[in-house]
């Protein structure tokens, strides 16, 4: 009920990839008693810094809650991943999800959907379960996310990726080895390792 009250700032939200910082939703028009009331509502989450809306995005991610739902077996890889993680500007137009090798592509309507077949530690490690509207959603951590997304640069494109890669450096919480263990396992470390030397 809440959102549809919202409905015209939630879509604001989500045209600019699920995440405003304030004076970005001032300058879109949301007013600052809007944003405080869409944080009551359980709309938009606060920052960690206990300012309203400075970090905000839409606390329903419904379309990732469907996928988790009918591909419980699957995890949110690539790009979803990415933008779960706020490792893209991107704007996913479809949900990516890994199998493990040897699993029949599930029959899904909606949301557009995209599937990826992993085997063995490729598809078994890096999963963290998060609960997202009081559903388990399988995802990949962001290294693991990272390592995958150079694995597929081709198909995503090195912008993408390499953007990725910026945003994950930026952080104060990135865990380098446990990326490196990761690219070792996907073999491509020695496809990485320049990115990361430009970038220290």
């Amino acid at each position: 009920m809440a959102t549809r009250v919202f409905e015209r700032e939630v879509e604001l939200f989500r045209q600019h990839g699920g995440g405003l910082r304030m004076a970005e939703a001032l300058r879109l028009g949301i007013n600052r008693k809007t944003l405080y009331a869409m944080r009551d509502a359980g709309v938009v989450d606060p920052s960690p810094w206990g300012v309203p809306a400075r970090v905000a995005r839409p606390a329903r991610q419904p379309d990732l809650v469907t996928v988790a739902k009918r591909v419980p077996q699957g995890v949110l890889c690539l790009v979803s991943a990415l933008s779960f993680h706020e490792l893209t500007t991107q704007v996913p137009h479809v949900i990516d999800v890994a199998l493990e090798r040897g699993k029949a592509k599930p029959r899904l309507d909606y949301p557009p959907t995209r599937f990826f077949w992993f085997s063995g530690p490729a598809f078994n490690e890096g999963i963290e379960t998060h609960e997202l509207d009081g559903v388990p959603v399988r995802i990949y951590d962001p290294e693991k996310t990272l390592v995958d997304c150079f694995r597929y640069r081709n198909q995503l494109g090195m912008d993408v990726v390499l953007e990725a890669l910026r945003l994950w450096r930026e952080r104060s919480r990135r865990k380098l080895d446990v990326l490196l263990k990761y690219a070792r396992m996907r073999h491509v470390e020695r496809t990485m390792r320049p990115y990361l030397e430009a970038t220290r």
